[in-house]
């Protein structure tokens, strides 16, 4: 069982930065995932936590230890890259048990270790088997019981579903999720994945960059999005630019009002911004509702605009409606997505959610640490 610490750490190629001032404590047992896009410096910082890329700076401890330039085999570490790499030429049995031959262990221990893997993996009975007789997901599988045979102190996952399908990816993320918490380990995942970082982590670590945006459970990086690149990367959302003009009352019944050009916002709740303060509106698209005639729900905020097209995707349907010249989006489900599909003309929407950020002028840096920021919400 292994804390992992990641200090300062940076790294340069040139003059190109991948990673900068990376920050990071994880704690024993934990399951955390660096999201963000491709070159956001999320693989990088794990190969240096690997040992695999030498850091430019900065200094990285497993508990009490300070691995930093310590070599790969020295750290003992498992690696579950992209692609299983296992050996086409060895049988199932022979993979798993590969990495304890290394070590010098002696057949005995190796067949009941790898027995306990195809077990702990369930692939009871394919030891003989070679890795062209199985499928993708089960030579994945394969290489995770590969890694959990040596006991490492640490997992480490470079997007290792990425090469599946999604219907694999979907049950394979949760057997990941599984063998983390049976074993215990402390796992630091890498994907671009929203779904999968969101169904598996205990925190997530969003990138941009090189540099961190947010840490925080599944719902602090969605509900309370810090800066406006996690607001918009993170699943859909709506954004406008506002200026503050007024904060009526205080405490948890304050409510902000925000002009946007063409519509006046109100957000309710604890707030420090404060009238003439340049802010980023954002709605979520699910938190908008579509109000008919006769309809008694109350909003805080209710907006009309023109239908100009309904994408119906089955469960769910994607209402676009042109409000005070901008196009908003509104996910509608149930019964009343069918409705709305020969639906044209105006409509009236209602929400009471509003995510405001400081515009970037003026937020300055970003928080990033757990807990409630300088401007807590789901909204300022």
């Amino acid at each position: 069982m292994t804390t992992v610490h990641l200090s300062n750490v940076t790294k340069h190629y040139g003059s190109t930065v991948a990673v900068q001032d990376f920050n990071l404590e994880v704690a024993d047992g934990e399951f955390v995932t660096l999201l963000g896009p491709s070159g956001c410096g999320k693989t990088t910082t794990l190969r240096m936590l690997a040992g695999l890329v030498e850091p430019t700076g900065g200094r990285i401890l497993f508990d009490d230890q300070e691995v930093t330039w310590l070599a790969p085999r020295a750290r003992n570490i498992g690696f579950v890259f992209q692609a299983p790499a296992l050996f086409p030429h060895m049988s199932v049995a022979d993979n798993i048990g590969f990495g304890l031959s290394v070590k010098g262990r002696d057949k005995a221990f190796i067949r009941q270790r790898v027995d306990e893997m195809l077990d702990l993996v369930d692939l009871e009975g394919y030891g003989k088997r070679l890795p062209a007789q199985l499928s993708g997901g089960q030579q994945q599988r394969v290489a995770l019981a590969r890694v959990l045979a040596t006991d490492p102190r640490v997992l480490l996952f470079d997007e290792p579903l990425s090469a599946l399908d999604k219907n694999l990816r979907d049950t394979l993320k949760y057997s990941i999720l599984e063998l983390q918490r049976k074993t215990r380990k402390t796992a630091i995942y890498v994907t671009h994945d929203q779904s999968e970082a969101f169904a598996i982590s205990d925190r997530i670590v969003v990138m941009n960059a090189g540099r961190i945006e947010q840490i925080g459970t599944q719902t602090d990086i969605y509900l309370k999005p810090r800066t406006p690149f996690v607001a918009e990367f993170i699943g859909a959302n709506n954004g406008l630019n506002g200026t503050v003009v007024a904060v009526d009352g205080s405490g948890d019944d304050a409510v902000v009002r925000v002009d946007t050009g063409g519509l006046l916002l109100r957000r309710r709740g604890r707030t420090r911004l404060t009238p003439g303060q340049a802010v980023l509106a954002y709605i979520r698209p699910e938190d908008l509702s579509v109000l008919e005639d006769g309809d008694g729900r109350v909003h805080l905020n209710t907006i009309e605009g023109t239908i100009d097209r309904l994408i119906f995707e089955g469960a769910s349907a994607q209402l676009r409606v042109e409000v005070a010249g901008v196009e908003m989006r509104a996910d509608i489900s149930g019964g009343q997505r069918l409705a709305l599909v020969q639906r044209e003309g105006r409509v009236r929407l209602g929400f009471d959610d509003v995510t405001l950020i400081p515009s970037e002028a003026e937020a300055g840096t970003a928080v990033v640490t757990d807990g409630v920021p300088d401007e807590a919400g789901p909204a300022a």
